[in-house]
């Protein structure tokens, strides 16, 4: 058959993450690749009891077809999660629950992108949303960071010099892959050059409660409002991978606009998923399940630093985030890519930092994961990459 593909399906690329999740899911692997939580921290047992007492107690509603915008009493609860952070005036109209914030981004890049549209990202920037707004033709304009943050001069810079930008898209907190926060002079600074270039910010949050350390930062969100941010959130994160749940905050007409491009793409997220996590936050088990996760992610993110310090000091330096899954390594001088190749024959694997740039400007840095091999592995995935780079 000769398959008559669009030109949008013929230049999509697969996810170099997804394809490293395979070959370090082997036995004697040791995978700091990944950026999943740990599915052995994840209350199953009363995720289980909640799950049952949704079948009985909401079983026509929880087993059927839902609104595309989401279940009434989770979105309620989703508001009052964005009103603790001071997001306030929302109301429901401003809300929708997609299935995962991935959905998020590809709703997005339905709505605001034409093939050849420019869009501002961070560089490095979130692979997941490079391969979105790649998929639908966008063409990016990269503004490096450092731990503060997206540089705002070089920022303005790019802004004066590209009038037609669609939007800016910016993981402010606990950045992936680059494990860095946006401080707050540069978050009023960016949604100030917002506002004068009349141009919306995407504020992908999915870390944000995932703080070890430090002093909680507003999101965008709080800022500025729904005039100039939308933002993403997930539960991928904060209760678990498998439910498929995220939600969009944004001005009432992008979300009117969300309701209809996800009509078309799924219907509606699944409604027992939604009744699940919604009763897992009203019983209080999220914010009981986030101290455990909380304590055991900042004990391997020390465990991978002091391996980092112990094994790597003398051809590499790296970042120590306040919360999150990540930290960023550089490797000044060494092809990380080519590097990989060698640390396949070691069975460790991470995620080469060229992954990270729509244009695979950078090959000096790798991204290595904490949240998901234990204390142990990190001690040991850390000291075979020590070998490979004191040789290189």
């Amino acid at each position: 058959m000769n398959w008559k593909f669009s030109e949008r399906a013929e230049n999509a690329k697969t996810s170099e993450i997804r394809e490293l999740l395979k070959i370090s899911g082997a036995p004697g692997w040791i995978s700091l690749a990944g950026g999943y939580p740990d599915p052995a921290l994840i209350p199953c047992e009363q995720l289980a009891e909640i799950a049952k007492e949704v079948v009985v107690n909401q079983g026509r509603k929880s087993l059927q077809y839902g609104a595309t915008e989401g279940v009434l009493p989770l979105r309620e609860t989703l508001l009052r999660i964005e009103a603790e952070g001071n997001a306030n005036n929302l109301e429901l109209d401003n809300v929708i629950v997609t299935t995962g914030s991935q959905q998020g981004l590809d709703l997005l890049a339905k709505i605001f992108l034409n093939p050849g549209d420019k869009i501002i990202v961070e560089a490095p920037s979130y692979l997941g949303a490079l391969q979105a707004f790649s998929f639908y033709g966008a063409k990016f304009i990269t503004v490096p960071l450092d731990e503060n943050g997206i540089k705002t001069d070089l920022l303005r810079k790019k802004l004066k010099r590209n009038r037609k930008v669609k939007f800016i898209y910016l993981v402010p907190t606990f950045h992936n892959p680059a494990g860095g926060t946006l401080s707050l002079e540069r978050r009023k600074e960016t949604l100030e050059l917002s506002q004068e270039f009349e141009i919306p910010v995407i504020e992908d949050d999915p870390y944000s409660k995932i703080r070890f350390e430090g002093n909680n930062l507003p999101s965008l969100l709080s800022i500025a409002g729904t005039e100039q941010v939308i933002k993403l959130g997930t539960f991928s994160k904060i209760i678990s991978g498998g439910f498929r749940l995220g939600w969009m905050v944004g001005a009432k007409e992008l979300i009117k606009k969300a309701v209809l491009a996800k009509q078309s793409s799924d219907l509606c997220s699944p409604a027992l998923t939604q009744y699940l996590a919604d009763e897992f936050i009203k019983k209080g088990l999220m914010e009981d399940y986030l101290k455990v996760v909380k304590r055991e992610y900042r004990k391997r993110r020390d465990t991978m630093i002091q391996a980092l310090e112990k094994h790597c000091s003398k051809r590499a330096k790296w970042t120590k985030p306040e919360g999150g899954l990540f930290v960023w390594v550089e490797t000044p001088g060494i092809d990380t890519d080519k590097l990989f190749e060698k640390a396949k024959e070691k069975k460790v694997a991470y995620v080469p930092g060229s992954a990270f740039y729509p244009y695979r400007e950078d090959r000096c840095h790798m991204r290595l994961n904490f949240s998901l091999p234990s204390c142990y592995e990190v001690e040991e995935g850390i000291s075979r990459l020590g070998e490979l780079l004191s040789v290189a």
